[in-house]
């Protein structure tokens, strides 16, 4: 579909939120990031500084930096000074606010999450003004980070998942050459502790501004805390931070034993895998991981201030198996086989029965409804493994919990009588847990056993979508990352693929972290139907800007 039937192009400077052309903006931000990209990989440092400079005193640069902020899932969650941007005109205002000249953050917002282990996290909310101007930097600093990242680090970075470090873990120790004994490392409270000497004499980015941000301080009970290291988890900038603290290790693992596939790394089968903060190093012996390899993996941290956790940081042998990432790696009898952690299954089911304990007197729908998304979501994660005895034991388990919901509700009535109120025949079963909701519908629960196991295809170690070589790779490599997801069954599919999986407004990508809107091209009370000829994918940002202009 033509861009021109949906937008009209902006040949003149924007005045307002909704007359920016983010087609433009998103072409010239990616410009630059591809030339600091480049000058990041010849080592080019002054170069690097002079486009990052350019790159945030752009306007549109500004401009999506502002956009991220308040389109994200924290936009309505403000910092200390409770402000949000929730309106054209303040997110305007905010666009010509993003200047480092005066430029002073707030301290950040404490809050407390529960971690699985029963203990608490500390999250730090910076303001939106705050959260813009990191995004803004961002956008300078992430083609760096890409460039020099680990190859095999595949936590926080655009395009890398889970799946990736765990098929990672299964090239590394699937053969029956591969090495046997695995070191999983955990670094003591790395966000926290992260020294902000070493992150403000290696990070290539505007020293003041970081190290503003790094001693901004939190707020907690009305009271200023002061900050001495680490970086605050909860500030969008943190986590690249924390990554090109960590990266640099398996170079230097690899300078000590040797690349992989060369003579040197076949005497020891060192190979480095990481997401994240959590890592694993795999080795030919015992001796080896715990005598030569540990002393240097802990001189690299100590650097950067970070310390290994001397009760976490163990070394096994993959006959006894290890949990990394919520899945267990472990050989039977020489053949390597990834499952669903046993932690990861309890932590799950114990969320569902917290869902039927704390509801029990909801409706059989919403119960669906609320479970659904959990079961899809829990099952998508590990369907890449070993999981089919796993997903049909969850099943059992979560049919005899709302069992035990339903004979609860009804204990004065038979068996026979709640099975057919609550559990009826659907597709080949004959026990499928059903409610109808008042205006109607009715709702199916879904089986975990019902989602296809298949294979995850790892994406190439040395792939960066700040470089174009790679720019066909990635666009093939989404395109089949959707067919093999849930959306290829649905309209959605159809309309990405006809759409050459851009949006017709700004012509870039739609992904998953983009997020989307369907929009009637014919809208439905002029008599616009549901199909697909009539159907349009576009980013939620465009699709406002694009209902603003047919308002105006």
């Amino acid at each position: 579909m033509n861009a021109s039937l949906l937008m009209p192009a902006f040949s003149h400077p924007a005045t307002s939120w909704h007359m920016i052309d983010w087609e433009t903006s998103h072409r010239r931000v990616r410009r630059l990031q591809a030339r600091i990209a480049k000058a990041a990989r010849e080592q080019q440092w002054r170069r690097v500084k002079a486009l990052q400079r350019l790159l945030v005193r752009s306007f549109a640069a500004k401009a999506l930096a502002v956009k991220r902020v308040t389109e994200n899932r924290g936009r309505k969650t403000p910092g200390v000074d409770g402000e949000c941007w929730d309106n054209p005109a303040s997110k305007w205002e905010a666009i010509h606010r993003l200047k480092r000249h005066g430029y002073k953050p707030r301290p950040l917002r404490r809050v407390w999450i529960p971690k699985a282990n029963g203990k608490r996290r500390p999250l730090g909310i910076p303001t939106m003004h705050d959260r813009a101007m990191q995004a803004l930097y961002l956008l300078a600093l992430e083609p760096v980070s890409e460039t020099t990242a680990d190859r095999n680090s595949y936590g926080f970075r655009p395009m890398r998942a889970t799946a990736d470090a765990i098929e990672q873990c299964f090239v590394v120790l699937g053969r029956k050459s591969s090495a046997q004994w695995v070191l999983e490392a955990d670094i003591q409270g790395c966000f926290d502790n992260i020294s902000h000497d070493w992150l403000l004499s290696h990070v290539p980015m505007d020293k003041a501004v970081l190290g503003k941000w790094l001693k901004a301080g939190f707020m907690e009970s009305g009271r200023t805390h002061p900050t001495h290291a680490g970086t605050p988890q909860g500030g969008i900038i943190s986590p690249v931070l924390a990554n090109m603290a960590l990266d640099g290790l398996e170079e230097v693992l690899e300078a000590a034993f040797g690349q992989r596939n060369t003579k040197a790394s076949y005497r020891t089968k060192v190979n480095y895998v990481r997401y994240a903060d959590d890592f694993v190093v795999s080795g030919i012996s015992r001796e080896l991981l715990e005598r030569e390899v540990r002393p240097i993996v802990e001189a690299f941290m100590a650097e950067r201030g970070l310390a290994l956790s001397a009760e976490k940081t163990v070394v096994t042998h993959v006959e006894e198996g290890f949990d990394f990432l919520g899945q267990n790696i472990r050989k039977y009898g020489g053949k390597c086989l990834i499952k669903p952690a046993q932690q990861n299954v309890k932590r799950f089911l114990a969320e569902v029965k917290s869902v039927l304990d704390t509801h029990k007197t909801m409706p059989a729908w919403w119960i669906v409804k609320t479970l659904n998304p959990k079961i899809r979501g829990w099952a998508n994660y590990h369907r890449h493994v070993v999981s089919k005895a796993t997903f049909n034991y969850v099943d059992y388990r979560i049919w005899k919990m709302l069992w035990q919901w339903c004979r609860r509700r009804h204990l004065n009535r038979r068996k026979r009588w709640v099975k057919n109120k609550y559990f009826r025949p659907l597709g080949q079963r004959s026990w499928t847990f059903q409610g109808m909701d008042p205006t109607g519908k009715r709702y199916a629960l879904c089986y975990a056993s019902d989602v296809p196991i298949k294979r995850h295809i790892k994406i190439k170690a040395e792939a960066t979508r700040y470089d174009p070589t790679f720019a066909g790779y990635f666009e093939e490599r989404l395109a089949y990352l959707w067919k093999n997801s849930e959306k290829g069954k649905s309209k959605l599919l159809q309309l990405w693929l006809r759409q050459e999986k851009r949006c017709p407004c700004c012509r870039e990508l739609i992904t998953r972290e983009t997020g989307w809107n369907i929009h009637h091209v014919i809208e439905q009370h002029k008599g616009g139907t549901d199909k697909l000829d009539n159907l349009v994918l576009l980013h939620p940002n465009c699709h406002r800007q694009l209902h603003s202009k047919s308002i105006c």
